[in-house]
């Protein structure tokens, strides 16, 4: 399980709570920056973001990018770039630039043989093995499921180490996917998107060794703060709320950082 954190505070929340791993998502790093997700966000801001993170949790870290950044010259800068940043693994998708949130509907694709060029891309000029080249097809929703399977296993073979079936709708399209497209497997569990609800011991029993949440603590956050502000505006206070909040103890203890005492980038809880 990688929950998605949307800064490096949650990042460190991610580990204190005994997660393996964290993911970025290009739709959180945006939204939180003001903009849907539309493929607006640079490399340069997601590769700050994945210093913050990685630094700030010391687990692995999966990094959403996009479709790349670009054609395969941009491609192989980004895997290089993130890897750098300190990512542990990458995906890349198969949809047209401008992308859309891959639970939306009106989604194009490129076509097969471009994304196997960036996959191998991708693969070739990693600077270690160790870091992970996740491909992401798109085409459940946009061709059909066959086209999904089809396009998963010739990124397979142009060098993905794992395969991110988006849009998937059902326990059986899992099950069906991960029978047609043997070998490791992501999947997204995103609320209220084309995927239902399914737990990650049920997603292993059907062939799947990752599962992110992308913006699960984003979507908990911000409902927090929209209650909080209409509690504020309605009373003049924050008293309403205040049981909801983390203390002030509670970020120190988080960030173990004990006032008076020297504070180190060492201090982290994933490390």
């Amino acid at each position: 399980m990688a929950p998605g954190a949307f800064n490096a505070l949650v990042a460190r929340a991610v580990a204190r709570a005994g997660f393996e791993a964290t993911y970025i998502s290009g739709g959180a790093t945006a939204n939180v920056a003001g903009y849907p997700d539309i493929g607006l966000i640079t490399l340069t801001e997601m590769t700050r973001t994945i210093r913050e993170i990685a630094t700030a949790g010391g687990v692995p870290v999966i990094v959403d990018a996009d479709t790349g950044y670009g054609e395969e010259e941009m491609v192989v800068r980004t895997t290089i770039e993130y890897e750098r940043a300190g990512a542990a693994a990458m995906h890349i998708e198969d949809q047209v630039f401008p992308k859309r949130c891959g639970h939306l509907d009106g989604k194009s694709l490129v076509d097969a043989e471009t994304m196997e060029i960036k996959v191998r891309a991708a693969a070739t000029h990693r600077e270690s093995p160790d870091f992970i080249i996740i491909a992401r097809t798109d085409a459940r929703s946009v061709t059909s499921f066959d086209d999904a399977v089809h396009r998963a296993n010739r990124y397979r073979d142009a060098g993905a180490d794992v395969i991110f079936p988006e849009g998937l709708t059902s326990e059986d399209e899992f099950a069906r996917f991960a029978a047609a497209s043997p070998g490791l497997l992501l999947a997204n569990m995103t609320e209220f998107g084309k995927t239902p609800s399914i737990s990650a011991s049920r997603f292993a029993e059907l062939g799947y060794q990752i599962v992110i949440y992308p913006l699960s603590m984003m979507r908990l956050a911000m409902g927090h703060v929209a209650r909080g502000l209409a509690s504020l505006h309605e009373h003049g206070t924050v008293d309403a709320v205040l049981g909801e909040m983390q203390t002030r103890a509670e970020l120190y203890d988080l960030l173990d950082y004990v006032p008076g005492e020297l504070w180190t980038f060492g201090d982290r809880p994933g490390a």
